[in-house]
């Protein structure tokens, strides 16, 4: 069980939330690598050391290239064209609190991101707050698997 899940575990309630919600994202249009590297952006924003690592690995293993990868933890921009939108879309959500306005939802059509999407941008980014704070108050140790 990792480390997180254990920890979550303190509230079963929350573990199932959480939990549940991944579980749901499971059946979103935005593909398995596009979720990693969404989860992974708001892990760098919220300096969650726990899911950063999690997210490092799970995009590594949705192909997601080394340098985007290493792009986003410094939190540049990634060179492939849909990891660098979705992750300037996850940072716009979360330095406007979701307040986007009209011109803000073209562009992101525009890059390739539709309404659905931007919607379940919203969904990973309150499943990964869950994540990362509840990381941020029990100072989870980090999986030994996903070290390195």
């Amino acid at each position: 069980m990792p480390n997180l899940i254990r920890e979550m575990s303190a509230s079963p309630a929350v573990a199932r939330v959480y939990l549940g919600g991944q579980e749901a994202m499971a059946g979103a249009s935005l593909s398995a690598r596009d979720q990693q590297v969404v989860q992974l952006a708001v892990s760098v924003y919220n300096e969650c050391a726990y899911c950063r690592a999690a997210h490092r690995a799970g995009a590594k293993g949705g192909g997601v290239a080394p340098a985007d990868i290493a792009a986003i933890e410094r939190g540049d921009r990634a060179e492939d064209p849909r990891v660098a939108a979705l992750v300037s879309a996850t940072w716009e959500l979360l330095d406007l609190r979701g307040f986007l306005k009209g011109a803000d939802l073209e562009r992101l059509l525009a890059q390739g991101i539709d309404r659905a999407q931007v919607y379940e941008i919203v969904a990973l980014i309150g499943l990964k707050t869950i994540s990362n704070w509840v990381n941020h108050i029990a100072h989870t140790e980090i999986d030994e698997r996903l070290r390195g």
